[in-house]
């Protein structure tokens, strides 16, 4: 990022919405949004590579792993307003395992981007599947959009449930009820789990 071009910008904006840039309160937010910006997206400047690091494993065992809850934030690419929330990742290993700590990684490395939440969530799971080559892979991401709650339809109780279910988690129900039983989401997903169509996404109008 070009911090001088990002400041300048950023002053060009606040005289558009009516405020002095060179006010004593305002004089330094050109340079302070500049470097907030940056590590917001920082996820761009991430590889999948070097979060996973040779974190690899040879397992004998074919059991689930979850990680669950994990906090992540992110802003949406329409309104560059931010959403946030909580994601839950699985994988039924074939051979490897990955070190528990990069399965945070990997979502910040692509929250940390300018994203919808769809998106987001199927870059979680595709990466983990092209990384791991596991029998399968399911990722449920819930979060709270401000483009929502903020501005449009102002609903503040609104939130977005997005999924993604791969390999053994798209082809056997059980292994999807499984997965959202462990994760505390089996009412909310039942149609899913039943299902034997592709994944389905549930989320608020935006």
């Amino acid at each position: 990022m070009d911090e001088g071009r990002a400041r300048e910008a950023v002053e060009l904006l606040l005289a558009e919405v009516g405020e002095d840039p060179t006010r004593d309160g305002l004089v330094r937010t050109p340079e302070r949004y500049a470097r907030a910006l940056r590590f917001l997206t920082s996820g761009y400047d991430t590889a999948i590579g070097e979060v996973v690091n040779d974190a690899l494993f040879e397992v004998g065992s074919s059991e689930m792993v979850i990680v669950r809850d994990i906090d992540f934030y992110s802003l949406c690419e329409h309104h560059m307003l931010p959403f946030f929330g909580r994601c839950h990742v699985a994988y039924l290993p074939r051979e490897r395992v990955i070190g528990l700590s990069k399965i945070p990684r990997l979502i910040e490395m692509f929250s940390r981007r300018l994203q919808v939440q769809e998106r987001m969530t199927n870059q979680i799971a595709s990466s983990l599947a092209e990384v791991l080559d596991p029998l399968g892979v399911g990722v449920v991401v819930e979060a709270t959009h401000l483009c929502i709650r903020m501005r449009g339809v102002e609903k503040q109780n609104a939130f977005a449930v997005t999924s993604a279910m791969l390999g053994s988690f798209r082809d056997d129900a059980r292994t999807r009820m499984e997965f959202l039983e462990l994760i505390g989401r089996r009412e909310g997903f039942r149609a899913m789990a039943d299902a034997a169509s592709p994944p389905v996404r549930m989320e608020s109008a935006r």
